[in-house]
């Protein structure tokens, strides 16, 4: 069994965003030394992601995700390298990452917020699941939130499951926020970019959980053909499990990648100062400046 280095991650990821923030201050007064602070920030970011792979590979068992975590190894330590290196632009994708994390971590960690949000979007998710015709038992879990839906199946058997914080959207919300915090532009259309974003990521989540909740509960891919190759792929024994991961794991985490490239390109178009950042994201993949505002190479 793999160590739990959760409180590790806990831990970890407070202190990178602390980072974060700290070198937002600093560059009110010292250019220099917030390049440093936002640098080691960055590489503490890299050795996050690093120790969140086996979590995503071997406890959620998620191949999108490890597979973006993987990839952010090193994403993050290469933007330490050019950003120690001189170059100033990337402050801002970093002032964003801040931002993100400001808007985050409370809701993880407030019981408050937390609880709150969760039962927002259960309730939410419910009430698309009884449009659809779907009637489970909506229960209070071991924690005293009212976040479980409890499906008889065709079968008889009871089958539950429950909203918890990652079925949220608080993340992808937190990502734009930051996005659009970080940049200088009117406070009319940042608020408008603001709400397009959050606006479609709530709407587009609650069809998420509605989606994964009710092809669990009506076992949509209970199929021959699928049972062997996913209970294999994500090492699970029972077969009434394989609608979770087909549904969440490969169709869910995969669209929700497209859905948020989707979002950000309009968010782009209704903020186009925006445009510096991707241009440091694409620089950073392909080595090469590009004014994308103006659409051409430099």
């Amino acid at each position: 069994m793999l160590p739990d280095l959760t409180p590790i991650t806990d831990t970890l990821v407070w202190i990178v965003m602390g980072g974060f923030v700290a070198g937002i201050a600093v560059d009110r007064r010292d250019r220099p030394s917030a390049r440093s602070v936002t640098a080691l920030a960055w590489a503490g970011f890299a050795l996050f992601w690093l120790l969140m792979v086996p979590f995503f590979v071997f406890e959620h068992r998620s191949i999108v995700e490890a597979v973006l975590a993987a990839v952010a190894v090193p994403a993050c330590g290469y933007v330490a390298y050019r950003l120690h290196g001189g170059r100033d632009s990337l402050l801002i994708l970093s002032r964003a990452v801040g931002v993100m994390g400001l808007i985050y971590l409370p809701f993880g960690a407030i019981p408050l917020f937390h609880d709150t949000l969760i039962e927002i979007v259960a309730n939410q998710t419910h009430a698309g699941l009884q449009l659809l015709g779907s009637t489970p038992a909506f229960e209070t879990d071991e924690a005293g939130l009212r976040n479980t839906f409890a499906f008889t199946l065709d079968s008889g058997r009871e089958y539950s499951t429950r909203i918890v914080f990652a079925c949220t959207g608080i993340g992808s919300m937190a990502i734009f926020g930051g996005l659009i915090a970080a940049v200088r532009a009117p406070i009319e259309r940042r608020l408008a970019a603001l709400v397009v974003a959050v606006s479609t990521i709530w709407v587009l989540n609650i069809g998420r959980n509605v989606f994964i909740a009710y092809s669990i509960g009506h076992q949509l891919f209970d199929q021959a053909a699928l049972a062997g190759p996913v209970m294999w792929l994500f090492g699970v024994e029972d077969p009434i499990r394989v609608s979770f991961f087909v549904a969440d794991r490969i169709l869910s985490q995969g669209l929700a990648v497209v859905a948020l490239l989707a979002i950000a390109w309009v968010v782009v178009k209704v903020l186009p100062e925006l445009y510096v950042i991707v241009e440091d994201l694409v620089y950073l993949v392909t080595g090469e400046e590009y004014d994308l505002a103006r659409g051409r190479g430099r």
